[in-house]
């Protein structure tokens, strides 16, 4: 629910910015004035929504080319309608609709979708194994549209999931970047490197960049702009693409206990307990009765305090620190950020690479539409130019189309950053979503997993003894789940674990 409402907020936004815009484009480029007589009905699937949400999907995806298009009427057609079970006591072993075959329904129905939008590349991949997509390199080939007019990353993230092929394209990405605080690498002598990052050379820079004890203790890094973890995420977070499985595919035998997986908890866990990334304790801020009642929503922000030299930040933090730079002397004690970005690390095992690397928005036309015609013009209007200058002004996500990826007005930084790194492609994403679907309590292996972290992170059990424990509990575990898949098993999972609880914030000991 959580992820729909911020989608719903980025539609929204976009939303107002497209109302304001089309006589813009209608004055530059007019209407398509086709035979008024000759009317077609378009229908475009897309993952979620229901009849109050209708008006921000028409305004984010298809306003515009209707607008241009007098003799097409678009029908919006969610795959799932959230507002169906919106007031219905939720219970554990209540079945949970499946996105896919929601999506599949329709797809393949008596009146299938001619358009399918959707915001998951693992689903992507999932109906081009099942042949529901058609294909668009051909129709690119025949309208000579040259794919090396899009970001190279982003052609090359969509390809992986079709088999080298197009089945989809996409007019806007959510990129990261490392940002790093130019002055902290001069007051520690470091240099910044010039070559892309792997996450072993991040991490023997922020050793480098981590100064100071106490309250004058300088950090090297953390994983997001606010600095807080909880070290069980950022573990998941970093080693996704080495794509290490807790258990194996038919959920009946853990998988943890390997070197992979020690080398990864040693790595983080250590980092942590050295002070590199600094804990939860480090960043707590002991503030002034005067400062408290001041204004300063930068002041639990490492990055922009100056407490943290490098963190990972989505396309969107330009706009945080082009707001702060603007803003900084109105708060106590904070300086003007001299920053500028890299490519996020990647694996030496997976190069170039990454998790923090979002497709959304992916347009692609279903095998079985019933007007494939106008669906390509609608593919090809959503991802074209005219469509693509007018995204280009968001300052939430990255235009594919390279002509429109520049620097924002007033500010330098390396643009290129943003557009190395391709996303990570998970062959087995929709398999592992499937099980979970359809054994909920597989949730509780994750829990087991945060508990097992945490022992390690607060100096109870060495990374050899969790994973060790994890393993036989997590073995014990996944039996009683699949002889129980649904149904309530709190008391079962806290019999494995010992009748402990666990979780939460990390709280790294020395």
């Amino acid at each position: 629910m959580t992820t729909r409402i911020t989608q719903v907020r980025k539609w929204t936004t976009a939303a107002m910015a497209v109302t304001i815009l089309v006589p813009t484009l209608a004055a530059c480029s007019g209407k398509n004035e086709e035979d008024p007589n000759n009317r077609r009905t378009l229908r475009v699937g897309v993952m979620y929504g229901s009849a109050q949400e209708e008006q921000y999907l028409r305004q984010q995806f298809t306003d515009l080319f209707e607008f241009s298009h007098n003799n097409i009427d678009i029908e919006i057609v969610p795959a799932i309608d959230y507002t169906e079970n919106q007031f219905e006591e939720q219970k554990p072993d209540q079945p949970q609709p499946d996105p896919i075959e929601k999506v599949k329904a329709i797809m393949t129905g008596a009146n299938p979708v001619d358009v399918m939008i959707l915001q998951d590349t693992a689903m992507l991949g999932n109906l081009v194994q099942e042949n529901l997509l058609k294909q668009l390199d051909p129709l690119l080939k025949e309208d000579k549209i040259d794919v090396n007019d899009y970001v190279p990353a982003v052609i090359e993230g969509i390809k992986e999931q079709g088999d080298n092929q197009l089945y989809a394209l996409a007019p806007t990405y959510t990129p990261s970047a490392l940002f790093y605080n130019k002055k902290a690498f001069a007051k520690a002598g470091v240099d910044v490197p010039t070559a892309p990052l792997t996450w072993d050379d991040l991490f023997n820079l922020a050793r480098r960049l981590k100064t100071g004890e106490g309250k004058d203790a300088k950090f090297g890094f953390t994983f997001n702009q606010w600095g807080y973890s909880n070290g069980y995420y950022d573990v998941q977070n970093y080693m996704a693409p080495l794509q290490l499985k807790m258990y194996d595919a038919k959920a009946e035998k853990m998988t943890v206990n390997t070197p992979q997986w020690e080398k990864v908890w040693t790595t983080i866990t250590q980092l942590y307990k050295d002070h590199v990334f600094p804990s939860n304790e480090d960043l707590q801020v002991q503030m002034s009765e005067e400062d408290q009642n001041r204004y300063n929503p930068y002041i639990q922000q490492p990055f922009f305090n100056g407490k943290v030299a490098m963190v990972i930040g989505n396309y969107n933090m330009i706009n945080d620190i082009e707001t702060y730079n603007k803003n900084y002397q109105k708060f106590k004690g904070m300086e003007q950020l001299d920053w500028d970005v890299l490519p996020v690390p990647t694996f030496a095992e997976a190069p170039g690479v990454s998790n923090y690397i979002y497709l959304s928005s992916l347009a692609t036309i279903n095998a079985k539409a019933q007007n494939p015609d106008d669906a390509w013009e609608f593919v090809k209007f959503m991802n074209g130019k005219e469509w693509g200058k007018l995204r280009s002004r968001s300052s939430y996500e990255m235009p594919t189309l390279k002509e429109f990826v520049k620097v924002k007005d007033g500010m330098s930084y390396n643009i290129d950053a943003f557009t190395s790194i391709k996303p990570m492609y998970n062959s087995n994403s929709y398999a592992e979503q499937k099980l979970e679907q359809e054994r909920p309590n597989l949730r509780y292996i994750s829990q087991l997993a945060e508990i097992q972290y945490n022992k390690v992170i607060q100096g109870q059990k060495t990374v050899k003894e969790a994973l060790a424990e994890f393993e036989t509990k997590g073995n014990d575990l996944l039996q009683k789940i699949k002889l129980n898949p649904k149904g309530e098993m709190q008391g079962v999972f806290d019999d494995v674990y010992g009748g402990g609880g666990g979780g939460g914030v990390v709280r790294p000991l020395d």
